[in-house]
This record gives C-alpha cells, structure tokens and sequence, in this order.
C-alpha cells in the first residue's frame, strides 16, 4: 500500500511513477521480439534488423541533452508524459508494409523513450529515500524489467494467433503508451514537497544544450550501464533468431524465464548493493553475464537456451539497478534532469551500438561466434570495474 511517509519507498508518487514505466516499458517489450520478426519477413537480412533497432538508440540518444534541459527547466513528470504519449503515436507508421516505416517508427519511438526515461529517472532521484537507494533503484528498475516476463511472450503469440498478426501486435503496444500517460498525469499532484529555499534554474539557453551531452558527475555509472547493456539486444531480440536455426519454434518460455529472473533480481540484489558496495555488485553482474555468453555459445536446444538466458539477465539485473543508484547518488540536484538524461542515454547508446555490433557479427562469425564475441566485450568491463571498484565504492553514503 503506498503511503508517505519520509523513508517510505512505496509513496503515492513512487506507485504512480512505477505505473507509468510499467506501461511504457510492456510496449518496449512486446517489440523485442516482433520487430525483428517483421523485418525478416518483409524480406530484410540480420543487418537489416540491427540498422532498424539502432534507429530507436540514434533518435534517443541525439535528443537526451535537450529533453534533460525541459525536465530541469519544466517538468519532471510533463517530459515523461510527453515521452510516453510520443512513444505510442510514433508505433502507428509500422502499420505500413515495408522495412523503412519500421525504421521510421523506431527512430520516432526513441525521443519519446528519452522522454520516458528521462523524465522517469529524475522523478526517481527526488522520490527516492537517500539510505534506501539501492533498494528504490532496484525497485524501479525491477518494475521497468517486469513486463519482460509475459509481454514478449504475448506477442509471439497474438502474432501466431488465428485472430492475431503484426497489426494486432502494433495495436497494442501503441494503446499502453497512451495508457501510461493517462497514469503518469497524477503524478504531479503527489510529490514531495521542497525543504528550503528553491534551487536557482540553469539559464543555460536550451540551444548550447543540446550540444552538451555528458555531465560528468555521472559519466563513470552512464559507462558502467552502456557496458552492462552491450550485450542486450543478443538476448531480447536476436536469441529468437537463433533459436529458429535449431527448429525451435516455441520460444515463448525463454522470454516468461529471463523476464521472471530479471523481475526478482533487480529488487534484491538492488537492496543488496546497499550493503556490500556498488562495484562488487557491478562485478558480480557483469561475471554472470560472461558466464551466461559462454553458454549460449555452446548450446542448441531450448533449455540449454534459458539457463543462459536466466544467467545474463540475472547479471544485467544486478549490475544495471547499482549502476542507477550510483547516478542518483553523484547527481547534482540542481542539474538533475541534464545528470539524468545523460545516465539514460547509455542505454539507447548501447541498445544501438550492439545491435549494429551484434548483426555485423552474425553475418560475418555466425551467431556461436557472436556470442562469444560479446562474452570477450563483456569480459573487458568486468576488468575495469576490478580496477575502478575505489572510485565507485567512494561516492556511496555511509552504510549502517
């Protein structure tokens, strides 16, 4: 039950807030896997899939500067709504029959996730008890990670279904962005009230905003998530691909598995990192990674499948909810949104990179050897975050 009192996570605001990403991240997810379905069908190779993702991470990153510039200077809460509301208008081109509205549609889709995540980070940071970070971020980020567990399932099976197909699929994902704006308009009227006097707004002109893209308070966490999420897209949107080399045509249990392990691991072992230190959480999430590109690599069957599968997202569980509170700990508040928007940037960032990385790779090594290409990529950060661990382990507040 949310409540509001000054160390609860589960305020009025915080339920709303989760609300609100849920719906817009169900949409996200029920893409994972029918866009590059779509794309395939309509005759585009594994490249062609990786340029129509990369769109989505190109748009998004672009805008993040500027969409950090209105939270700062309008609203937390209008910036995400806007996002949410863009997000769901820009699906309506994939009901055109060709590759290249597909791609439109994902590059439109990206500036409203800016705005989505943007908004929905900086929200987080001023809703988000300053002991119980960890905790909050591993909340949140579970609620983000939730609607992994049945939506992409859902849609395989709305796009098998007699009364189902792509247009269906794209129906309903442009009706839960909508949705979550409905939810995302109450916010407002339920968040916590300033103590003091009203911090002073950056005159910055919106103009030389938008070239300004790394505040670097928050650079080394924006970094640490870009790596954790290198490796992403091989699981939520190419795994499928594979998984029809070895004839296996039910592959709604892997996304219900990984989804399932992502839900409860970024909660707990979010509240972990409070209490064992935010670079040996990070490092713990990126070994699991390795371990389960390691696996992937070697295996041709279902179940094979999703113990790597449950591996890697348990890792990203665990390493992406720290990399959050390691943000929302170094961002300065009077700079929140622009901090923010630049830690939000490293996933489209990274969602883009490794999606072209990772459909050059199939191309040229196969899919065996892509995955043992990103376990390589994967294995360099767990490297540095070995080598960096004081850095990070300095910003944390005392621990009780």
């Amino acid at each position: 039950m949310a409540t509001d009192k000054a160390d609860s996570i589960w305020t009025r605001a915080f339920a709303l807030l989760c609300a609100a990403q849920f719906l817009g991240y169900a949409s996200h997810s029920m893409l994972a896997p029918a866009l590059p379905l779509y794309v395939t069908q309509l005759g585009g190779s594994p490249f062609m899939v990786g340029l129509v993702l990369a769109a989505f991470a190109v748009t998004s990153v672009i805008v993040r500067p500027l969409v950090g510039h209105w939270v700062d200077r309008w609203s937390d809460a209008g910036v995400m709504n806007w996002g949410l509301l863009f997000q769901g208008a820009s699906i309506l081109f994939c009901f055109l029959p060709f590759a290249g509205a597909a791609m439109l549609a994902n590059g439109l889709r990206g500036i409203g996730w800016a705005g989505l995540n943007t908004g929905g980070y900086s929200l987080l940071a001023l809703t988000a008890p300053e002991n119980r970070r960890g905790e909050a971020s591993g909340l949140y980020s579970g609620v983000q990670g939730s609607p992994a567990i049945l939506f992409p399932a859902l849609a395989l099976w709305l796009i098998a279904a007699p009364f189902g197909g792509f247009a269906v699929v794209f129906a309903v994902t442009a009706l839960f962005p909508f949705v979550g704006a409905a939810v995302g308009g109450l916010i407002s009227g339920h968040l916590p009230r300033p103590v003091g006097p009203a911090p002073s707004k950056d005159s910055t002109p919106w103009w030389r905003e938008i070239f300004r893209f790394v505040e670097r308070e928050v650079f080394l966490p924006s970094l640490l998530l870009f790596w954790l999420n290198l490796a992403l897209p091989a699981f939520t949107n190419f795994s499928v691909l594979y998984a029809h080399e070895f004839g296996i045509l039910n592959f709604a249990p892997f996304f219900i598995v990984v989804g399932l392990t992502s839900l409860l691991g970024r909660p707990l072992l979010g509240r972990l990192s409070d209490k064992i230190g935010r670079s040996r959480s990070i490092a713990a999430g990126l070994t699991l990674q390795v371990i389960g590109l390691l696996l992937i690599a070697i295996v041709a069957n279902l179940f094979g499948m999703i113990c790597a599968g449950a591996l890697f997202m348990a890792g990203n569980a665990i390493g992406s909810s720290t990399a959050l509170a390691f943000a929302v700990e170094r961002a300065d508040p009077m700079r929140r949104g622009k901090a923010m928007a630049t830690f939000s940037m490293a996933y489209p960032l990274s969602y883009g990179l490794g999606s072209l990385l990772i459909g050059s790779a199939v191309e040229s090594t196969g899919y065996a050897g892509m995955y043992l290409l990103l376990a390589a990529v994967e294995a360099v950060g767990l490297i540095f975050i070995l080598m960096n661990g004081t850095r990070v382990n300095s910003n944390e507040p005392a621990r009780h």
